[in-house]
This record gives structure tokens, sequence and C-alpha cells, in this order.
């Protein structure tokens, strides 16, 4: 199963996005486990996921966790703002899977 993680300050709007992704996720027959951490344990986590999405309040740590996830071939990306503003779980669980896509 893949996992996508996504990382902000604290956990809490993200969790809200998590939930949107997962309502979207339930149209299709993927098997893709999402969660949402906040920056610190997340860090610690990098080998134990397949995509990382950075929200645009941790946009800042890019290089960092680029850097930590680098070595497990893990993509990293920050959600769109305006996608993650109107917690758009559509559009970006379709990110996702570009990211997947492009590095199976």
């Amino acid at each position: 199963m893949k996992k996508i993680m996504l990382v902000c300050a604290a956990g809490m709007s993200t969790s809200m996005l998590v939930t949107r992704m997962k309502k979207s996720l339930e149209q299709t027959n993927q098997k893709i486990d999402i969660f949402a951490k906040a920056e610190p344990e997340a860090l610690s986590m990098i080998d134990q996921v397949d995509v990382i999405l950075l929200g645009p309040q941790v946009s800042y740590m890019l290089s960092d966790f680029e850097e930590a996830a680098t070595p497990y071939q893990v993509p990293v990306r920050i959600i769109n703002a305006q996608d993650y503003g109107r917690m758009d779980g559509e559009k970006v669980l379709s990110d996702a899977y570009k990211l997947l896509e492009n590095h199976s």
C-alpha cells in the first residue's frame, strides 16, 4: 500500500485536508494510506512513506525534507496554496498521484 504524508506545523488544518483527500479516494479503487504529521515527527518517518506533501505554512522547510528524503527516493512537494486554502482534497490527491507515477 502506498503512503502519502502531509506535513504541517501542528497537524490540525492539514488533518482536514487529509479527510477530504480520503473522501476523494473512496471514489477510486486505489489503496493508499493518507495521513498528516507535524514537522518534527514527519522528519523521522521519511523512510516509511512514498510521497511527502508540505503544507504552505512549512514551505520554508522544503530543502530540509528534500535532503532527508533523497536517500529514500521519496518525492517532496509543497501543496499549492490555493488548493490548500480551498481544502481541495481531490486536486491535492491528483497531484500526489502524479508524484507516485513519476517515482514508481
